[in-house]
C-alpha cells in the first residue's frame, strides 16, 4: 500500500519466492513508474503494480495474506475507510503491518530552538494527521482486527552527513514550508545553514511506531 519507489515490494517479492504474489499500489504515476524499474532477484515473485489509493484498493475481496503499508496512513484524511479496505482484502487470518510517525517526537539540535519549531510546525502541515500513532491502535480494533502489541524504531543520526535519513530530509523540509506560517526564504536557509554547518554537534532523532494486526 503506497508502494512508492519500490524497495519493500522488491524485498517481499524475494522473501515470498517465485510462488508466491506480491501486488503494490500507489496514486502516484511517477512512483509507479520508478517501482516498476526495481529490479528483483532471480527466484523472486513478480511484482504486480497498479493505480490505487488506501481507501479505494483495486482487488477483490480476500485477496491477500498480508497488507502492508509504511508511511501511509498519516497522509489518509478518512483512516477508518482505509482500515476497512484493509480488512476487506484480508483472508480470513491475514495479517496487517501498519508504521507511521508520530512527528511530535522529533528532536533536531540547532542553534535556534524556536526557528526549528517554526519550521517543524510548517512542515507538519504536509500530513493528514501528524500524530496518526496516538490514536491507530484503537483505530484498528474499531476497524475489526486483533491487534498486538506495536513497538517503536528509533531514527537516530548523530554528526552531520547528507546521506543520513535526516540528511536527505532537510531539503524537503526546506522546500515544503518557504512561505508558510510566515516563515522567508531567508528563515529557511538560515534553518539549512545551521544544521549542515553543526558537523559531530549534529542531533536528530525520530520515532516510528509498528503495529501488527491479524484479521480473524
Amino acid at each position: 500500500m503506497g508502494v512508492g519507489p519500490g524497495f519493500l515490494a522488491a524485498e517481499l517479492a524475494a522473501a515470498v519466492g517465485s510462488s508466491g504474489r506480491v501486488c503494490g499500489i500507489d496514486i502516484s504515476d511517477d512512483m509507479l513508474a520508478i517501482a516498476a524499474r526495481r529490479s528483483v532477484r532471480p527466484g523472486s515473485a513478480r511484482v504486480e503494480l497498479s493505480h490505487g489509493s488506501a481507501t479505494e484498493i483495486p482487488f477483490d475481496n480476500e485477496s491477500f495474506d498480508l497488507v502492508t503499508c509504511t508511511q501511509v496512513l498519516e497522509y489518509v484524511s478518512d483512516v477508518p475507510a482505509a482500515l476497512g479496505e484493509f480488512h476487506r482484502v484480508l483472508r480470513p487470518g491475514g495479517r496487517l503491518l501498519v508504521l507511521d510517525t508520530d512527528w511530535d517526537t522529533i528532536v533536531w539540535h540547532s542553534a535556534d530552538e524556536q526557528r526549528t519549531s517554526r519550521v517543524l510546525g510548517a512542515w507538519a502541515q504536509h500530513l493528514a494527521d501528524p500524530h496518526l500513532p496516538r490514536t491507530l491502535g484503537r483505530s484498528l480494533s474499531t476497524a475489526g482486527f486483533e491487534v498486538a502489541t506495536p513497538f517503536v524504531l528509533t531514527l537516530l543520526n548523530t554528526g552531520y552527513h547528507p546521506e543520513t535519513y535526516s540528511g536527505g530530509l532537510i531539503g524537503i523540509v526546506a522546500s515544503f514550508v518557504v512561505g508558510r506560517d510566515g516563515l522567508t526564504e531567508h528563515d529557511v536557509n538560515s534553518w539549512v545553514a545551521d544544521l549542515t554547518e553543526m558537523g559531530p554537534a549534529y542531533f536528530f532523532s525520530l520515532n516510528r511506531y509498528v503495529f501488527g494486526a491479524t484479521k480473524p
